[in-house]
């Protein structure tokens, strides 16, 4: 299937967590690299080979900081913070498109083919929706598979269904995705790849981390041709 051939897709980024584990902070506004992790997403997103037709941004904290971005910024219904699948209503709520796109505001690298493979696998199994998966702990039956449920790709009239579901007090991506016909996709690690693409930030001691890895990439020689 040729990438002209795709459905337009729009991409929400998830902002509007509490991010417990990082002591309550906005996610979205801790810089790696003297960027902000939104911003390095909403990069990540631009450079993809299919690239969103519209980008729109899920947040709860700091609506001014994430609009100065030039994005539409929607916070949750829900003022209790319901978690992603709130994010995931914004979007299809506001999308004006076939499919919707979301990715977390805290891997600040994803692969650049992430949505022209989702878009591919959904159109070509004629499901609802396409998760993406990466390589998880290797078993005695071979390397499993770990599910990434907020990079996920769906088709817009699925809004109906995730209403009723957050209505009745569910939160669980998992479970809500499990109601529907999906399909997931594979993403193998890239060699070499520093900032290892799907690595999520959830503690101040994981984002030192990641930042090191980027001091080592911006500080590795470029080779000569």
């Amino acid at each position: 299937m040729t990438l002209s051939a795709l459905p337009a897709v729009t991409a929400i980024i998830l902002a509007g967590g509490r991010a417990t584990r990082m002591g309550g902070c906005d996610k979205g506004l801790q810089t790696l690299g003297g960027v902000t992790l939104i911003e390095h997403v909403l990069r990540q997103l631009r450079q993809q080979t299919r690239p969103p037709a519209a980008i729109l941004i899920s947040a709860n904290r700091h609506l001014s900081a994430y609009r100065a971005l030039g994005l539409p910024v929607w916070p949750d219904a829900s003022p209790d913070y319901p978690g992603p699948l709130a994010g995931f209503l914004s979007g299809l709520a506001h999308c004006e498109t076939p499919l919707l796109l979301t990715v977390p505001c805290d891997v600040p690298r994803f692969p650049a083919a992430l949505c022209e493979r989702l878009a591919t696998a959904i159109e070509r199994s004629g499901v609802d929706i396409a998760v993406a998966t990466t390589a998880g702990p290797a078993t005695d039956q071979g390397t499993a598979k770990r599910p990434q449920p907020t990079f996920c790709l769906m088709r817009r009239q699925l809004r109906t269904s995730l209403t009723q579901f957050l209505a009745r007090g569910e939160r669980k991506a998992g479970a809500w995705i499990a109601q529907h016909a999906a399909v997931t996709v594979a993403f193998e690690p890239e060699p070499g790849d520093a900032w290892r693409a799907f690595t999520n930030v959830n503690t101040r001691a994981e984002l030192d981390e990641l930042e090191s890895a980027h001091r080592s990439t911006e500080a590795a020689p470029v080779p000569r041709r």
